[in-house]
C-alpha cells in the first residue's frame, strides 16, 4: 500500500512543480536521446559503408597482373606477368585458404537478337563464382554456368536483367539464342541479379571461362584471379596471407617478391576489419559524449533533489516527528528521483527509437551509387543497458539529498522557513 502512496505523493509534488519537473524530466530524456540517435547514427554510416562489400563475399580476394619496376635475377623492368592455368592450379592446389577460386577474362562486344542490339562486357566465369560474387538467379529464370559447361566449353550465356529488357522486351529469353562477334551464338541459360543491383552501370554477361579462352582470347591468359579464403580473422593474418601470395607468384614469374607493381591484391576482408576498427573507435567516442550528454541530466536530477529537499525540509521534520522513520523517508527521496529519472529516460528511449526506425525507412544516401547511410537503428541491447545505467543513476542521483533528509533533526527541520 505504501508505493501506491508514494507514487501519489510523488504525482502531488510534481505537480504542484510542473515547470521544474518538466525541465528536470526534459533534460534526462534529451541525454538519452542523444545517446540513442548518436548510436543509431554511427551504426547508419557503418552499415552503409560495409554494404559496399555486400556484392561480394566478405573473405573476397581478387589478385591482378602487373609490370615489373625492379630488376631480378638479370631480368630488366618493365615486363608483364602474366596469368596462366600454372598460377590458377597453385592457387587451387597449393593454398589451402582457398575456397572457392575463378579466374575471369573479360571482352567488350556487341551482343544482338532478331533487331535489337546492345554493347555488353562479356566476362569469362567458372561455376564458383555465385559463391564468390554473390550472384544471384531471378527466380525462374535458368541456372549459372556450370562444371559441364566449362569443361565442355559449351556456348551458353548467362545475362543480366537490363540486356534482357533491351534484347528480349517482354519475352522469355530463357533457351533462346543470341548472336555475339564473329557470329557465335550463345544459348541464354540464365538472368541474374536484378534491375536495381550493384555495377548497374555495365553489368557483364557471363560464358564459361573455357569458353571464353577458346573464343577471344587464345594468345593471353587470365585478367586476374579472384577467391574466397578461409581461417583469416585478423588483419595480421590476411597481411601475412597477401605476403605469402606474392612469395609464391614471386617465385613462379621471377620477380622480386617486393616489387608491389608487378602484382595487385587486393582483400577486401582486411580492408573491412580496418573499417571495423576505425568505427569502433567511432563507436566509442559517440558513446562518450552520448553518456555525458545523459550524465548532464542526471546530474540536474541530483541537484533538483537536494533543492527538493531543501524546500520540504520542515515537512520532513514533521514526518518524523510523528514517527516517520529514517528508512520512510529515505524511500520517499529516492523513490521520486528513480521515479523521475525513469519516465523522463523512458520517453527518450521511445522517441529516439521511433526516430531512428522512420530514418532506416527513409534515408537512402547515395554518392555515384556508393551508399554512405544504410539501416541507421541501434540495438535492443544497448537501450535495454541505457535504461538500466538510468535507473541506477537516478537511485545515486537520490541517494546524497536522500541521506540529508534523514539526518535532519525534527525540532530544527519544524523551525525551518
Amino acid at each position: 500500500m505504501f508505493r501506491i502512496d508514494f507514487i501519489r505523493e510523488i504525482l502531488l509534488t510534481m505537480k504542484q512543480n510542473r515547470l521544474r519537473t518538466f525541465l528536470t524530466g526534459f533534460a534526462v530524456a534529451w541525454g538519452i536521446f542523444m545517446l540513442i540517435i548518436l548510436l543509431s547514427a554511427g551504426n547508419g554510416l557503418q552499415n552503409g559503408i560495409l554494404s559496399n562489400f555486400s556484392s561480394q563475399a566478405k573473405n573476397y580476394v581478387i589478385v591482378y597482373p602487373g609490370w615489373t619496376s625492379k630488376p631480378y635475377k638479370g631480368y630488366a623492368t618493365g615486363r608483364r606477368v602474366e596469368l596462366t592455368k600454372k598460377d590458377f592450379e597453385l592457387f587451387r592446389d597449393k593454398i589451402p585458404e582457398v575456397e572457392y577460386l575463378s579466374a575471369g577474362m573479360r571482352t567488350s562486344l556487341i551482343l544482338s537478337y532478331e533487331q535489337e542490339y546492345t554493347s555488353i562486357s562479356l566476362e569469362g566465369a567458372t561455376s564458383e563464382l555465385t559463391y564468390i560474387n554473390n550472384i544471384g538467379l531471378k527466380e525462374g529464370m535458368g541456372r549459372f554456368i556450370n562444371k559441364m559447361d566449362d569443361l565442355l566449353r559449351r556456348k551458353v550465356i548467362v545475362i543480366h536483367p537490363e540486356h534482357q529488357k533491351i534484347l528480349f522486351k517482354d519475352q522469355d529469353p530463357i533457351g533462346k539464342y543470341v548472336i555475339a562477334a564473329n557470329n557465335v551464338a550463345f544459348k541464354v541459360i540464365g538472368v541474374y541479379g536484378s534491375s536495381d543491383n550493384f555495377n548497374n552501370n555495365n553489368p557483364p554477361a557471363y560464358i564459361p571461362l573455357s569458353t571464353t579462352q577458346m573464343l577471344y582470347n587464345r594468345r593471353y591468359g587470365f585478367n586476374y584471379i579472384e577467391f574466397t579464403a578461409t581461417g583469416l580473422h585478423t588483419v595480421e593474418a590476411n597481411e601475412a596471407f597477401n605476403q605469402r601470395i606474392r612469395q609464391k607468384m614471386a617465385t613462379l614469374h621471377n620477380f622480386d617478391p617486393t616489387d608491389r607493381s608487378a602484382l595487385y591484391i587486393h582483400n577486401s576482408f582486411e580492408e573491412s576489419l580496418k573499417i571495423q576498427k576505425v568505427f569502433g573507435v567511432v563507436d566509442i567516442f559517440l558513446i562518450i559524449v552520448g553518456l555525458a550528454s545523459m550524465m548532464a541530466g542526471i546530474v540536474g536530477v541530483g541537484n533538483i533533489m537536494v533543492i527538493t529537499v531543501k524546500e520540504r525540509t520542515r515537512e520532513i521534520g514533521i514526518r518524523k516527528s510523528i514517527g516517520a522513520s529514517p528508512a520512510s523517508v529515505l524511500r520517499l527521496i529516492i523513490f521520486e528521483s528513480v521515479f523521475v529519472t525513469t519516465c523522463a529516460g523512458y520517453i527518450g528511449i521511445v522517441i529516439g527509437v521511433a526516430i531512428t526506425e522512420l530514418l532506416s525507412t527513409l534515408i537512402k544516401s547515395q554518392v555515384e551509387g556508393t551508399t554512405m547511410f544504410l539501416n541507421p537503428t541501434v540495438n535492443m541491447t544497448t537501450v535495454f543497458g541505457a535504461t538500466l545505467l538510468l535507473i541506477i543513476c537516478g537511485t545515486l542521483a537520490g541517494l546524497i539529498p536522500a541521506l540529508k533528509a534523514v539526518k535532519v533533526k525534527p525540532i530544527e527541520a519544524m523551525r525551518a522557513e
